[in-house]
């Protein structure tokens, strides 16, 4: 409806002599006030030298009974015009949503769209970090959003098992003496191991003498340590992205990486791509009016940059028919990946006129100090979900659910991607353990327990004989009816935002107007001729709230 009433506006304002404007079409916040309403004559009264409820009234004139669904037209204040749209829209939404279930709210905007979306990418030998675990909601829910826009999606994870966070992390399990099979060992093995490289020269040079024993491969006991390490934090991780719902159609690996893109920066210093400087090989940012950057650095072992050439040849070897790219990382590295971004044009000629994009995620602090773990007092990914875990359980064992453990973990995951993505990308989180796991107002919880709750009060109607039914709606639209519309519009804009927030706000928004419909109505009474279609309206939330979450990558359980 939206793109229904701009396109009228629009030819009106061509049938008035106005040409071409820029004007909104936007969702009143309150109802009384339309369904839609536009600015367009606010804007052109400047230059008609009019005022706007002058050129409103031109509009009204042209406007009304024109549009299909829109059963009304005023003007508002200084000149808004404002769309108010009939009952049977409403009604024949409801029916669009019962037919379409689980694709309820998707569209075809992205259609014919190859896309790879990377993310999560760890530094293996350590519990997974918290930065990699907001990476890893955000750039789901991304993919998810794709998806819902009819795109096709390969989901890549680009965890890095080489390099100098490994050989810290190896050095250490050789002064530590920890267990390679242990993660907790892992993740002490490489803070010391890090603490020792930033505070004492000579472990500093032995640990960078691992690091190229590691890429040469040359010291049985030292591969054999990586290798263990390096196991132990695949499973893991595996488990975690288990929990998270994320299934990757491809894991590309830094060692995988690494001697492809050093073959591509050497074999590119002819043409100029990249040039000697001080024994390094280095990317000449300033062309692009960005910054320099090493790719191979003077011992001649690749770079973070160099890898994510071999790293993006693979991803384009493996789906050639690619036609966005996406990665998901923090946002520290928005300028590193402007210059990524640039030297990947000018290697492969075949990325110079296709979609190169990085999305780039806040910094996740608590509003409590440090969340406490079994592994100690640092805040990592592993930490944050053990801990939310461990609530879920207090607060799911009065539940109805046959499975308390799996509705705990649905819980507890909820709560974390809720406030999580309930920012905006790229600012910083802060977040509230007791407001992330509550059942009421802003978090996942409540919407699963809002779900949750349609589903049964659908049970106890269908036992006294109300199904729904939009066979016979009463004369005036419920206002829920006038939120649950929006929702396909919702899932382009977020897309289009690269904003999932949208969806956290609009589904929120959902589930307090049903709840307050609810405490208004009754659904399961026999005797309320109006009570199949309020079932109906309860489907389609209920619905709406399952597709939602699932763009959300939460979990709807049927009963709590």
């Amino acid at each position: 409806m939206e793109s229904v009433i701009r396109t009228a506006i629009a030819e009106t304002a061509e049938e008035l002599g106005f040409g071409e404007v820029d004007f909104s079409v936007e969702h009143p916040s309150d109802f009384t006030h339309g369904d839609y309403a536009s600015n367009v004559a606010m804007v052109l009264a400047r230059e008609a030298g009019k005022s706007p409820r002058e050129i409103a009234e031109q509009f009204l004139a042209a406007l009304e009974g024109q549009i299909e669904y829109v059963e009304k037209i005023e003007i508002a204040g200084p000149g808004f015009i404002n769309f108010f749209l009939a009952r049977e829209f409403f009604t024949e939404e409801l029916t669009r949503a019962l037919t379409l279930g689980n694709r309820w709210g998707g569209n075809d905007t992205e259609a014919g769209e190859h896309v790879l979306i990377e993310y999560t990418s760890p530094n293996l030998f350590k519990p997974l970090h918290v930065g990699n675990l907001v990476g890893n909601i955000v750039g789901e829910s991304i993919a998810r959003l794709f998806t819902a826009n009819g795109a096709e999606v390969e989901r890549i994870n680009y965890p890095s098992d080489i390099g100098l966070t490994v050989a810290k992390g190896v050095w250490g399990l050789t002064k530590t003496g920890g267990n390679p099979e242990d993660i907790a060992a892992l993740g002490e093995a490489y803070r010391a191991g890090n603490e020792a490289y930033e505070n004492d020269p000579t472990a500093k040079e032995e640990i960078e003498t691992v690091n190229r024993s590691l890429y040469a491969g040359d010291s049985e006991e030292l591969n054999t340590l990586r290798a263990k390490g390096i196991s132990t934090s695949k499973a893991r991780l595996a488990e975690l992205c288990r929990m998270l719902g994320t299934e990757f159609n491809l894991e590309i690996f830094e060692s995988e990486a690494s001697p492809l893109g050093t073959a591509l920066v050497r074999e590119h210093i002819q043409d100029g791509i990249f040039e000697e400087s001080d024994d390094a090989i280095i990317f000449a940012g300033e062309k692009h009016g960005l910054h320099t950057r090493v790719f191979l650095n003077s011992q001649g072992l690749p770079t973070y940059e160099a890898k994510d050439l071999g790293n993006f040849a693979l991803k384009q070897k493996q789906y050639p028919e690619w036609t966005k790219s996406v990665v998901v990382t923090g946002s520290e590295q928005r300028e590193y990946f402007k210059v990524i971004i640039a030297a990947i044009r000018e290697v492969f000629t075949e990325a110079q006129e296709k979609d190169l994009e990085h999305i780039a995620t806040g910094f996740l602090t608590l509003n409590t100090g440090k969340m406490s773990s079994r592994k100690g007092n640092v805040l990592t990914g592993e930490s944050m979900l053990e801990e939310m875990e461990t609530a879920a359980k207090e607060r799911a064992v009065e539940s109805r659910a046959e499975d308390v453990e799996a509705l705990a973990e649905m819980i507890a995951v909820a709560a974390l991607k809720y406030q999580i993505l309930r920012q905006s990308l790229g600012s910083d989180i802060i977040f509230d353990k007791e407001r992330a796991l509550s059942f009421e107002g802003d978090s996942g919880p409540y919407l699963q327990y809002t779900y949750a709750r349609i589903n049964s009060l659908l049970e106890k109607a269908a036992g006294v004989g109300v199904a729904a039914d939009i066979k016979n709606p009463p004369e005036t639209p419920y206002t829920v009816e006038k939120v649950i519309y929006q929702f396909p519009e919702v899932i382009e804009q977020a897309l289009l935002d690269r904003a999932p927030h949208q969806v956290v706000t609009y589904l929120t928004e959902l589930a307090g107007s049903f709840n307050s419909f609810y405490a208004e109505e009754k659904i399961a009474d026999e005797n309320d001729e109006f009570a199949p279609y309020k079932a109906a309206v309860a489907a389609v939330v209920g619905q709406t709230l399952a597709n939602g979450l699932w763009v959300l990558g939460i979990k709807a359980p049927e009963k709590m």
